[in-house]
């Protein structure tokens, strides 16, 4: 892989560190600031809106820009808004610069995904997709839980300077290491016609079934890590002490799946996906019935993190492939699927809760959606095969 990938993997490390520190400094901030949890819990959901809405937009807004120069400008205005966000003793600024934030990090991450499958062989988009969202899994493993642990020490804001801190060397390293002559097509001047173009692409069924399955892939991920906390403590009587240790877990599963999906995804994607799917079907009803037993909770976060992330990888890569036609926007419509799944996910688990079914709830509501993302690959393979055929 070329040095410069592993470079923007260091970028998304902070920015998806940035994604999820949130969940550990919501009472601080709600503190520091005078505003009440839910309030504070609003960031988060700003957060995630951004990412829906700035991942197509700002591939659209970017794609007359040479690609170092988009990802330069990207990662700017990323570390500028948490400097001001670190600053700030003002909600709505911070609120403002959750919005900002995301919308600079979904563009950076639709041009990184292009910019990352450009600068390899064409059969080789899915090792090039590992290695970039390998810095998502990491700040699961690390980013997070050194979030968590910086806001109990030195206060919320240190969080927030320390991913501007980590995007510093980033910004570097991408001056030095994405040549200025790297012009993959994906953002090269062109024509109004060839964004219509682009978007005509992505209308194929073939896309907008992968598209729907990791959405369904990544909600069901996303249902039970944010409720994952109470589900152990409540239920698998794991103390609080421990529970950054069961996240890491999680995050070490999750860099696990996306390795082992960036050596499979580009030849033998069945094998990931059609085994994988099933497994994670039964695994996450496992969790939930098994819960109880912290030794069984243990080992079925490890399992679950790696089928979630090595299923939903492979299902980025193989979006890709059939996005080949909208190169600049592929990417970018894959990011916004993720995060449409990562916003539905959790809402869905929070109505189970709400509703008083229970902390095991969510984890069935996770199990819900990989069936119906299976069932919806099963109707949707005659005619997958037929157009395969037909090419």
């Amino acid at each position: 892989m070329p040095f410069a990938i592993y470079v923007l993997g260091l970028a998304v490390f902070a920015q998806g560190t940035s994604e999820f520190m949130l969940s550990g400094l919501g009472p601080d901030i709600a503190s520091d600031l005078n505003v009440s949890l839910p309030a504070a819990g609003a960031l988060t959901s700003a957060f995630a809106v951004g990412m829906i809405v700035g991942a197509p937009l700002m591939a659209l807004l970017s794609m007359r820009w040479p690609q170092r120069r988009a990802l330069l400008v990207f990662l700017t205005a990323f570390l500028a808004v948490h400097v001001v966000g670190a600053l700030t003793t003002n909600f709505a600024v911070l609120l403002a610069t959750r919005v900002v934030g995301a919308l600079a990090n979904a563009g950076f991450l639709a041009v990184g995904l292009a910019t990352a499958t450009g600068m390899v062989s064409p059969g080789a988009k899915g090792r090039a997709t590992s290695a970039l969202l390998g810095g998502v899994t990491l700040a699961c493993v690390a980013g997070v839980p050194a979030g968590a642990l910086l806001g109990q020490v030195w206060g919320w804001r240190s969080a927030f300077w320390a991913v501007a801190l980590v995007s510093v060397p980033a910004l570097f390293a991408i001056v030095r290491s994405v040549p200025r002559s790297e012009a993959v097509k994906a953002v090269k001047a062109v024509e109004a016609p060839g964004a219509r173009g682009e978007l005509r692409a992505l209308r194929g069924p073939r896309l907008l079934v992968t598209l729907g399955l990791g959405m369904l892939v990544n909600a069901a991920t996303f249902c039970t890590f944010t409720y994952l906390t109470p589900l152990i403590t409540h239920v698998s009587g794991i103390g609080q002490p421990w529970v950054p240790a069961v996240l890491a877990l999680f995050g070490l599963g999750s860099f696990a799946g996306v390795t082992v999906a960036g050596r499979w995804s580009d030849a033998r994607p069945m094998l990931v996906l059609v085994p994988g799917g099933l497994a994670l079907l039964v695994g996450w009803s496992l969790l939930s019935m098994g819960a109880h037993s912290a030794v069984a909770a243990v080992v079925l976060v490890l399992v679950q993190g790696t089928l979630s992330f090595g299923v939903g990888s492979t299902l980025i890569t193989r979006a890709l492939y059939e996005a080949a036609e909208a190169p600049a926007l592929g990417g970018a419509f894959a990011t916004a699927a993720l995060n449409v799944g990562a916003a539905v996910g959790p809402a869905l688990g929070g109505l189970t809760l709400g509703a008083g079914l229970g902390y095991r709830s969510p984890v069935w509501v996770s199990a819900l959606l990989v069936a119906l993302a299976i069932v919806t690959a099963g109707v949707a393979a005659p005619a997958y095969r037929a157009a395969t055929a037909a090419r």
